[in-house]
């Protein structure tokens, strides 16, 4: 059953939408509004780069741009877009670029594949403009003798199933079109390897020299790209077609996995029905056939269903938030983000779903998931003392908001019950994936459960390295002890033939570990896919709502049973994002100025907290010292408790006595984002607000104890601890 949205809510989004097209065209010059080449041209053509386009286009300062992202992009090369004339350079992510950087990639993977025929895959989720860059991604790696396989008139594909057939296919890799949970006039290329885990920067750095290379000789010599025709034989419709864009093969790895008989018997006796929000509708198609196949279909209502670029209107503000200027601003489809879930007006959409409801939101590529529950008004003070948000629907009921954290603590715990139950926990030592800014809870948790915790910067490509060296470890010695060296510096040995039993991150991405090894068509093993997915998520979340429904027991109330028995203090957490400019500014001269601005304010709030953790890490300054400097420079928390401040690969990480305060700098954006995790929820806002507010100007005490000449060669050592880290 889907459940109808209004004809109102239908009207404001379009309405929404027509004011953005509306801004975009105020602000396109006409003489950028014709397109380089045609758009629409089936048959094989040619396009020529020369040193006059490569001036006209301003080529080389996009280059500059797109290197510099390249470098430490967490989740693929991000940028907002034309959305109306995508071709236009102006932007970070335009078709040039987007040409360029397949060019790039299709001439390095090319140059390794000693003649045999390299076969990739590419898809996209619902943003502006995505599907006709999936055809020129297709279209140029054919002319180039690669086999792409496409959906059926290159359609929408979730990142996860992408990351999935990869793998399972044993093909040469893959792109995927996508920004996540980004604003709507952004997007992205995420690049996936022949893993199916996204690239890592140095790999990205491979294909970069080769645009620069592709560039140098156009602005010599000109270069002529080659677009092969969209029937070639090297574009493939048929494949991902017979398999149903994968979903038979993944109905099979869940069965193998959390879709066991005791969770699918679990959802098919569940009432009332879950309701899942296909926040921008691309994971409507595939969930819906998976839960079809599965049995378990008539215990959904679907929500959002229609493939929106713009995602139904939700995030979307007619002010700046900040300022309280009236302007189109964008506040993405993060639903960790509490303001991005008020913007849905739940309490329409959900006014006859009855109490104890459960809400799934997934974002636009499928590979976030976040759960909420219809619970009585009653029941606010419970929440309030277990740190759980929630958002008021009417006089009788609310809807918790359940932080990706706390759901997944919920979920890590069910499914080890559920191993329990079923007689296999004993059968492997299990171990755990996460990554340093997710809760405290988790390792607390962990250690009362015998679970091993391997922490990782963030970025679910930071999670695939570390399975990789787990992997490699139980194919070359299958009876020794797998140990592995997490972010902090610290040997874990996880044991004899380990299992995962969760790996994730705090923003909503989480993927599990089957029993038995994952093994591909060719015979590779795996201990779990390589991407975050909320298909997989959706299944086992769905199986302990409806265990939990059948006990007539609130998720807040199994949450707090979880705290008391395994001993969890660090029961809140919170991450608080500044944002240093408009994502949504139409205008590119004031976007890149404007982004720049910010992007130097997140700097220099980033290096403040560096500085410290590097000296403190060579030996400049000692414990007491840094404690000093911070008490100077943020005079209104307190550092008394402070055990340890450590660089983990993408932030500085903070560990006090009963909590945690991690600070990092976005690396897709000109953000900065601080979370804090312990036992109080209103210290651990307060500490995280006062950490991403910092403007980073050294106090005097800064100055005389480290020293405004050290900071010239902290980004540099940091890069290098990283690496190493890398390397083991």
């Amino acid at each position: 059953m889907v459940i109808a949205v209004d004809v109102a809510s239908l009207d404001k989004r379009n309405r929404t939408e027509q004011e953005l097209f509306a801004v975009v065209e105020q602000n396109t010059p006409a003489s950028i509004k014709s397109p380089l080449f045609l758009q629409d041209e089936p048959e094989a053509f040619t396009f020529l780069l020369n040193k006059e386009l490569i001036e006209q286009l301003n080529l080389w300062e996009w280059f500059r741009n797109y290197a510099k992202e390249a470098q430490v992009s967490t989740a693929g090369i991000r940028g907002p877009q034309n959305i109306l004339y995508p071709w236009d350079t102006r932007f970070p992510i335009n078709q040039v670029g987007i040409i360029l950087a397949t060019l790039g990639k299709s001439l390095v993977v090319n140059e390794k594949s000693d003649g045999n025929l390299v076969e990739k895959l590419a898809g996209c989720e619902v943003r502006y403009n995505s599907q006709k860059y999936v055809e020129f991604i297709a279209r140029i790696q054919a002319a180039q003798g690669i086999r792409t396989y496409v959906p059926k008139g290159f359609g929408t594909l979730p990142i996860w199933m992408a990351s999935f057939l990869i793998f399972m296919l044993d093909l040469d890799g893959g792109e995927h079109v996508t920004s996540s949970h980004s604003v709507s006039t952004k997007n992205a290329t995420k690049d996936l390897n022949n893993q199916g885990s996204q690239y890592l920067p140095e790999e990205s750095m491979q294909f970069v020299k080769k645009i620069e290379e592709i560039l140098k000789i156009a602005d010599k010599d000109g270069y002529t790209i080659q677009f092969s025709a969209v029937n070639d034989k090297h574009i493939d419709f048929e494949r991902l077609d017979e398999l149903h864009d994968g979903v038979q093969l993944y109905v099979g790895y869940l069965k193998s996995g959390v879709a066991t008989d005791a969770n699918l018997n679990l959802i098919r006796e569940m009432k009332p029905p879950i309701v899942v929000d296909c926040v921008g509708g691309c994971m409507y198609r595939p969930m819906r056939a998976i839960f079809e196949r599965l049995g378990i279909a008539n215990s959904v209502r679907w929500l959002h269903v229609e493939a929106d670029p713009l995602y139904h209107n939700i995030g979307k503000l007619d002010k700046n938030p900040k300022t309280g200027a009236s302007e189109f601003y964008d506040l993405g489809c993060d639903f960790s983000v509490l303001d991005v879930v008020r913007s849905v007006d739940y309490a329409s959409k959900l006014k006859d779903q009855p109490m104890g409801t459960i809400v799934q939101a997934t974002d636009p590529d499928g590979d976030r998931l976040i759960v909420c529950e219809i619970e009585e008004a009653a029941r606010a003070e419970t929440l309030q003392s277990l740190g759980v948000d929630y958002l008021t629907l009417d006089d009788d009921r609310l809807l918790t908001i359940y932080t990706p954290n706390q759901a997944f603590l919920m979920l890590m715990d069910f499914h080890t019950k559920q191993l329990k139950t079923a007689g296999l926990w004993e059968h492997h030592p299990r171990f755990m994936i996460k990554t340093t800014p997710s809760a405290l809870a988790w390792d607390q948790w962990a250690a009362a459960n015998g679970v091993n915790v391997i922490n990782v910067p963030v970025g679910f490509k930071e999670i695939a390295a570390i399975m990789k060296k787990i992997e490699k470890q139980i194919v070359d010695a299958p009876e020794a002890a797998v140990v592995v060296q997490d972010v902090y510096g610290e040997t874990v040995s996880l044991g004899v033939q380990p299992r995962l039993i969760f790996a994730g991150e705090e923003s909503g991405g989480m993927i599990t570990g089957p029993e038995k090894l994952i093994r591909s068509h060719g015979g590779r093993t795996a201990i779990a896919m390589r991407e975050k997915s909320a298909g997989e998520s959706m299944v086992l979340v769905t199986a302990l709502a409806a265990h939990y429904k059948q006990a007539d027991i609130p998720l807040s109330d199994y949450l707090a049973s979880i705290f008391e028995e395994s001993n969890i203090t660090a029961t809140c957490d919170v991450r608080e994002d500044i944002t240093y400019y408009n994502e949504s500014e139409p205008n590119p001269e004031e976007l890149r100025a404007s982004k720049q601005e910010g992007e130097a304010k997140r700097d220099k709030n980033d290096l403040f907290f560096l500085g410290i953790a590097i000296a403190l890490r060579e030996g400049k300054i000692d414990m007491e010292q840094a404690c000093v400097i911070l008490t100077d420079a943020l005079p209104e928390l307190d550092f008394t408790t402070l055990e340890s401040i450590r660089f983990v690969g993408d932030g500085t990480y903070l560990k006090f006595a009963d909590m945690f305060v991690e600070i990092r700098k976005s690396g897709t954006d000109a953000k900065t984002k601080a979370y804090a995790s312990g036992p109080n929820k209103d210290k651990c806002r307060r500490y995280a607000k006062v950490f991403g507010q910092t403007s980073g100007d050294l106090t005097e005490l800064y100055k005389m104890q480290i020293g405004q000449t050290y900071l010239i060669g902290v980004e540099v050592k940091a890069q290098q601890i990283y690496e190493d880290f890398q390397a083991n």
